[in-house]
């Protein structure tokens, strides 16, 4: 059992310092997941990697009463707080364009890991939303690749799933997303 694990489980127990040893363990990985996350930020973004995982810890253990199963378990919520946080922050300034007459754009390949543009980042959610409803494990490993910046084999690991596995199910979840982009309004390339 990890040091991750056996703290989640003490502080599923209601240790309150282990909530702090926590930290101290994942803050390093979450604030590189971050760092992925806004490298692909406008200049001059006012949200930086401190504040994203700041506001992500509080999400998930803020409430005082968190429930994590593992790391695995951890770190996919950690993914979807991130996500949650930084789709908010790409409304927020996707308001402020509307109407400008941006076109869309069709998600490429090289933005996956990569945080794309705010329109592509709420065209990903609006589908991954309608994706989660259909294909729940489908929907997890755009969150863990796509969100939080995972590898394959790192994504494989987070969801117990084989690399074969988990490489089948992107190759059916990037076609999906396509033509599920592609619907809302992209053009094709």
């Amino acid at each position: 059992m990890s040091d991750v694990t056996q703290i989640l489980r003490e502080i599923g127990d209601g240790k309150q310092q282990s909530a702090e040893q926590l930290l101290s363990l994942v803050y390093t990985e979450l604030k590189q997941i971050a760092a992925q996350k806004m490298a692909g930020e406008a200049p001059g973004n006012t949200l930086q990697p401190t504040a994203l995982v700041h506001e992500a810890w509080i999400k998930l253990v803020g409430d005082g009463d968190p429930h994590f199963e593992n790391r695995a378990h951890f770190f996919s919520a950690a993914a979807e707080a991130m996500r949650r946080i930084l789709v908010d922050s790409a409304r927020r300034k996707h308001a402020a364009k509307r109407g400008s007459g941006l076109a869309h754009e069709e998600l490429k390949e090289e933005h996956w890991v990569e945080h794309g543009p705010s329109e592509e980042l709420l065209a990903v959610d609006e589908a991954l939303d309608i994706l989660a409803k259909e294909d729940p494990a489908a929907a997890n490993l755009v969150k863990l690749r796509y969100f939080a910046g995972m590898s394959m084999n790192e994504a494989a690991a987070t969801m117990g799933m084989s690399l074969r596995s988990t490489e089948a199910l992107w190759t059916y979840v990037r076609a999906w997303l396509r033509r599920q982009i592609r619907g809302q309004g992209s053009t094709p390339e």
